[in-house]
């Protein structure tokens, strides 16, 4: 694996393996380089676990899971309506369904998910080829906003949302550990009360079950959580399960988001 790339000035300088999948689109170079530890990444049909390992993109082969990935002259944008039951990875070792089932990867082979909804919840989810640009959306630094619409058992009051306004410290759970985490200042708004109330909720981070643990915080346990609001993007009125590429305008506002 001879691998190489040409600079500006036309030196040829090395071409780690993690940098061509991160500018192929599969993952940000992070993320790529777990790919290859985890042994999923081929070079011409051969596992390569080394994160000091080289590619030629002219005449290397390279698989993720084994699907060819290639450089190509442009990335994918689009948003997908992700509906409930599916798991936000492109490949589930148990089975279960996964993105490879609603989104075109046949047609963009690096596509994968900015982020995570988790399993039950629903709404919009952002997929794009351009590695970088999810690198830098997720990155703290830029506190890309994400606005829910949340079902939740009770009558919610005004009072408890100010906790959420003014930042509340919540409880996580995964598995058999707990732990405290505090949470930055929500934007909520109450949408309607009664024995299940409905509300908007803002937040400018991406914790994992973040906005269900909020709402369990201050005695309003999530029954549907719908995301509709990535950055600029909105879900609009596309169906549940259906993506849609994104428009000029709405490409140009999320690189804006991501500080590009």
């Amino acid at each position: 694996m001879s691998g190489q790339e040409r600079s500006e000035s036309g030196r040829v300088v090395p071409m780690r393996l993690q940098k061509f999948l991160a500018r192929a689109g599969v993952a940000s170079r992070r993320r790529s380089e777990d790919l290859m530890t985890a042994g999923r990444v081929c070079v011409n049909g051969v596992p390569v676990t080394e994160l000091g390992s080289k590619v030629d993109p002219r005449t290397d082969v390279v698989t993720v899971d084994g699907r060819e990935v290639r450089l190509g002259d442009g990335h994918a944008y689009l948003m997908l309506n992700k509906p409930a039951g599916f798991l936000t990875t492109m490949h589930d070792p148990a089975g279960r369904p996964d993105m490879r089932a609603l989104v075109p990867t046949e047609r963009y082979p690096g596509l994968y998910p900015v982020g995570r909804l988790d399993r039950d919840t629903t709404g919009l989810l952002l997929f794009t080829t351009d590695g970088e640009l999810g690198n830098a959306l997720l990155h703290p630094s830029h506190h890309v906003s994400k606005t829910y619409r949340a079902l939740v058992l009770g009558r919610v009051f005004e009072s408890e949302l100010d906790e959420l306004r003014a930042g509340v410290t919540v409880t996580c759970h995964p598995g058999d550990r707990a732990y405290a985490r505090p949470c930055l200042p929500a934007e909520v708004s109450l949408l309607s009360a009664g024995d299940v109330s409905r509300v908007s909720c803002t937040i400018s981070e991406g914790r994992h079950r973040q906005v269900r643990y909020m709402f369990e915080e201050i005695g309003h346990p999530v029954l549907e959580l719908e995301r509709v609001a990535f950055g600029p993007l909105r879900l609009g009125d596309l169906a549940s399960g259906s993506w849609r590429m994104l428009g000029s305008d709405e490409l140009s506002a999320l690189m804006k988001a991501a500080g590009r």
